[in-house]
């Protein structure tokens, strides 16, 4: 049965503090159940001016604020959000099929980051540059308005948390909701109105191809942070580009690397393959899934045994049952994107391990996909150089570093990659070798928050979580003062 509490109620823009009333909808739905959840407002080009133009004009008192009078409404908004959690994180659940257990950790991810920000707010100061007798100095200025383009797979963490950065830098932020998962972040929008000044955060829905688009492309917006796949990365770089001269970042795809060492803790790498490939937080669609596991020849069938036994234990079932480990896909779309790539993993030679289709846990309806390991995958295969975005976790083997290297090295993306062993040489060596953003030894894909995460090649550019990212949201801006 659809979910009427969710269903019933009005999704609205607030501008001004009044809902703007939306020339269309377009549903979404449970992806647990394959039903509508909801209607929300489908935004116009004009429904997006009409944003950044109050955006704009909130902006104005926002920057003159002090940094720490923002981070401090930054961390009301915070404790705001973990009084709202359950409906935060059911929101979530009902909307990209992921258990409460992993959607409470995103809102209080979230809030974490939103302090760490806050506590960066005294790094906004500048310097005094002694090149000559007279006084010369620099300031942090924010942009304006900047827009924050969040992914599906954790709605309310890339909401909440990439807007903390640039309020606190002094930007009014445009967030465009995810199109497939819009719920948590008009919500987030909601309540952030009874904390911040009006219009200094609007949240937006809408197909990306035209309110996206109208974002990317809105000449008061010079500042925007993206996170999703290349391929709409580069359409974004290409847009703005085209309307101007705009700061863009950009958070992107991941083919990462898992290499496991003959003289690695066997036990602890294969629960690390499991953990790092986000099966149980987000059914494998995480850029920072360790995607590939390198196992080396020697070891390859104690380790893999051990991986699929893990996967056989995981429940897989409805993300609202307390008991559900694991939940579904967010869309048919990305279903049927998985199970191509188990048939294409197949086809070319792979060996199924575990999973394989729809888990025996749930009925027919729904977007579920079993956690699925294929064996003997080809290292230069569609499997093993394509981000499947799903639960499909390809395993290779290797016969030395150099080859593991080669291999971890051998795709378009450079997000993470991890490295399991005992000896420190050669941890360190692999680590200098790998042509990623973040190496992890001893530990699948995790985030630290403090840490600077981002990719290299085709997984973007930038660096978030970290104080780079609240810098970014800042212009320098240089005074010299003539001393007679």
């Amino acid at each position: 049965m659809p979910d009427t509490s969710v269903a019933e109620r009005p999704w609205r823009t607030l501008i001004g503090g009044a809902p703007l009333e939306p020339v269309g909808v377009y549903a979404v739905e449970n992806p647990s159940t394959g039903q509508q959840l909801a209607e929300v407002p489908d935004a116009t080009a004009a429904d997006v001016d009409r944003a950044v133009e109050a955006a704009a004009a909130a902006q104005l008192a926002w920057a003159r604020r002090t940094p720490r009078e923002r981070a401090s409404l930054v961390r009301r908004l915070g404790t705001l959000l973990l009084e709202h959690r359950e409906e935060l994180a059911r929101l979530d659940s009902l909307d990209i099929g992921a258990p409460l257990r992993s959607t409470r950790l995103d809102v209080e991810g979230a809030v974490e980051l939103m302090n760490i920000f806050a506590d960066y707010a005294l790094e906004l100061g500048g310097r005094t540059l002694p090149v000559s007798n007279n006084l010369h100095y620099t300031t942090s200025e924010p942009y304006g308005v900047v827009a924050r383009i969040g992914a599906f797979n954790h709605p309310l963490f890339f909401a909440a948390s990439k807007a903390a950065a640039p309020l606190v830098a002094g930007n009014a932020v445009i967030l465009k909701a995810p199109d497939q998962a819009p719920l948590s972040t008009l919500r987030f929008a909601e309540l952030a109105a009874e904390v911040l000044p009006p219009d200094v955060l609007i949240a937006i829905s809408g197909r990306g191809s035209v309110s996206g688009r109208a974002i990317v492309r809105h000449p008061l917006i010079r500042r925007i942070g993206f996170i999703g796949s290349a391929v709409t990365g580069r359409s974004i770089q290409r847009d703005a580009a085209d309307a101007g001269v705009k700061h863009v970042t950009l958070e992107l795809g991941g083919k990462n690397a898992q290499i496991v060492l003959p003289d690695a803790d066997l036990a602890a790498a294969a629960a690390g393959a499991v953990a790092g490939m986000n099966f149980t937080a987000s059914a494998g669609q995480s850029c920072g899934s360790t995607s590939r596991l390198l196992v080396h020849e020697s070891i390859a069938t104690d380790v893999l045994e051990r991986v699929g036994a893990i996967l056989a234990e995981i429940r897989v079932g409805d993300p609202l049952d307390e008991s559900s480990e694991m939940g579904a896909v967010v869309s048919e779309a990305q279903y049927d994107k998985s199970m191509h790539y188990i048939e294409v993993g197949l086809g070319d030679g792979g060996r199924l391990v575990a999973g394989g289709g729809r888990p025996d846990t749930v009925d027919e309806h729904g977007w579920f996909v079993a956690p699925t390991l294929i064996a003997d995958v080809g290292a230069h295969s569609r499997l093993g150089q394509e981000e499947v975005f799903g639960p499909v976790l390809a395993a290779m083997t290797f016969r030395t570093e150099e080859e593991a290297v080669e291999i971890a090295n051998s795709v378009d993306y450079g997000l993470t990659a991890s490295v399991w062993t005992s000896n420190l040489s050669s941890a360190h060596r692999i680590a200098r070798e790998l042509h990623v953003g973040h190496v992890l030894i001893n530990s699948g894909s995790r985030h630290f928050w403090g840490l600077p995460f981002g990719g290299t090649k085709s997984s973007g550019f930038g660096r978030e979580e970290c104080l780079e990212e609240l810098l970014s949201y800042t212009e320098t801006k240089t005074t010299t003062v003539m001393i007679p």
